[in-house]
């Protein structure tokens, strides 16, 4: 696998053409897959590198009918999550986890750097979590509210 600055460097405009990140990333997933001989799905956002409002950048639920899209296909029965993402909703995280483990007997989780609160969760109901020496898991805060009567 290449270092962080190899990809860089691929990544450079070439002939006064913009970066070609998704072709890039495409290669690297492919290239995953085919050393690993497991499906692979990226669950990424970029929550550290832009002001985004939560919605954007949190787990919801929206991301289970993402995740139905991008898992639409595979085989199983393994499957290599690569997820890096601050959290977001528990609701949500456990949809996302009854729906992988409905597809994918052997789940890999992969975090490449950050899996925050819910995303830790995701985490944890794998068959295994792959880190690297920097990365980390966060701590899980899930938030239950419960109705109470004002006086």
């Amino acid at each position: 696998m290449p270092t962080w600055g190899q990809i860089l460097r691929e990544l450079q405009p070439r002939n006064n053409q913009p970066p070609e990140f998704d072709r890039v990333r495409r290669k690297y997933l492919h290239d995953l897959k085919v050393h690993t001989k497991r499906d692979v799905i990226l669950y990424a956002s970029g929550w550290l590198q832009k002001q985004a409002p939560d919605a954007l950048v949190t787990i919801g639920d929206e991301d289970i009918h993402g995740l139905m899209e991008v898992a639409h296909g595979l085989k199983g029965p393994s499957l290599d999550l690569i997820l890096h993402s601050p959290g977001g909703s528990l609701e949500a995280a456990e949809g996302i986890v009854f729906y992988l483990r409905s597809r994918f007997s052997d789940i890999r989780v992969i975090v490449p750097q950050l899996a925050m609160s819910a995303a830790t969760m995701i985490a944890c109901a794998s068959n295994q979590i792959l880190m690297g020496q920097h990365s980390f898991l966060g701590p899980t805060d899930p938030q239950i509210f419960v109705p109470t009567t004002s006086l």
